[in-house]
């Protein structure tokens, strides 16, 4: 009995992180631009500390892109070399909800 319960806690909170787009990384992200403003990826690479730009969309940019949370600065040209991310509406208010 005991061991079906801690087995359906720690499925219960699983899920519940499964579902929360605010990883470690994505809040990280979130609290330079929060910080610093609208920055192109070499700088948001470089205030996160990572070189490896695949690591840094997989991880960090894509996630938080996809949960809506940051958008381009050119959405029209997403390969522009003047492209910055910024915090949107809904990136502000998970960081100001929410401690990272």
């Amino acid at each position: 009995m005991l061991q079906a319960l801690s087995l359906a806690l720690e499925e219960a909170r699983h899920s519940e992180t499964a579902n929360d787009p605010v990883t470690d990384p994505v809040g990280k992200l979130l609290s330079v631009l929060d910080a610093k403003g609208p920055l192109k990826i070499s700088d948001l690479m470089s205030e996160v500390g990572l070189a490896h730009k695949p690591t840094f969309r997989g991880n960090y940019l894509r996630p938080a892109l996809a949960a809506g949370l940051v958008e381009m600065t050119r959405p029209d040209s997403p390969n522009s070399p003047a492209q910055k991310y910024r915090l949107t509406d809904l990136g502000k208010q998970v960081v100001t909800r929410k401690p990272v």
